[in-house]
């Protein structure tokens, strides 16, 4: 089958999380907003997360479609 689903994932994963990721830069100095994460900008963390699953994941789809050209 030629059917490679980590392709898809990792341009999702990738995608929200550099939103996710660029959401939590820009309210970094809303003290209000980050008080019941206890301080915690929980935007940036979750993001950087995200995205590094995401580029992990295309890594490995590229890898594999390099792999099989003859």
């Amino acid at each position: 089958m030629g059917i490679d689903i980590k392709f898809p994932i990792g341009l999702m994963f990738s995608i929200i999380g550099l939103l996710l990721t660029f959401y939590g830069l820009f309210t970094n100095a809303d003290v209000e907003l980050y008080t019941r994460s206890l301080g915690i900008n929980i935007n940036i963390w979750s993001g950087l997360g995200m995205l590094s699953f995401g580029l992990i994941m295309l890594f490995f789809a590229f890898r594999t479609h390099k792999s099989k050209k003859p």
